[in-house]
């Protein structure tokens, strides 16, 4: 195992795919290297695993946050869902929600530029997880109200924040 993972601490910075990988390994997810540039675990959630992958861009110094809950958005949904992910991108601080054209994936996405020295503190790479997740968490059931309940967008939107507000 590298030592540099075994020693990091919150005080320290680390190249962002290592950072990366080394939260994942405090936490017990088993990630898989996509590219020296590239890193991807599956995160348990409160109502599905999602992928999360952790793309770095050197020439930017910008780390892109994926999180794919495993939902797949069929043609005839689209409209509904694309409505749906502008009424909830309108709540969000933090990222965006998207499809993908190719294959109609779900995906929340946010990007951390980096400072000159390209590097992730400990507390940043925790945060973005735990912010991906959340977001995640917080609104697939409105996906899934629309994709397989034929709820209206704002109704599902509605609902959804409803059983979120009311969750011990």
């Amino acid at each position: 195992m590298d030592t540099r993972r075994e020693t990091m601490d919150e005080n320290d910075d680390a190249a962002p795919v290592e950072m990366l990988a080394a939260l994942f390994d405090a936490h017990g997810w088993t990630s898989e290297y996509v590219s020296d540039d590239e890193i991807s675990v599956e995160i348990p959630g409160s109502w599905t695993t999602y992928q999360l992958r952790g793309v770095w861009r050197s020439e930017d110094r910008v780390l892109q946050m994926l999180c794919l809950p495993e939902v797949r958005v069929p043609a005839p949904k689209r409209r509904a869902a694309h409505e749906l992910l502008a009424l909830i991108n309108e709540q969000l601080w933090l990222g965006h929600f998207d499809i993908w054209s190719n294959g109609g994936v779900l995906l929340y996405r946010h990007a951390i530029m980096l400072g000159d020295d390209g590097l992730l503190s400990l507390s940043v790479a925790q945060a973005a997880v735990e912010n991906a997740i959340s977001e995640c968490d917080r609104f697939y059931p409105a996906f899934q109200f629309v994709l397989w309940g034929d709820k209206k967008p704002q109704d599902a939107l509605d609902a959804a924040l409803v059983d979120a507000a009311g969750e011990a």
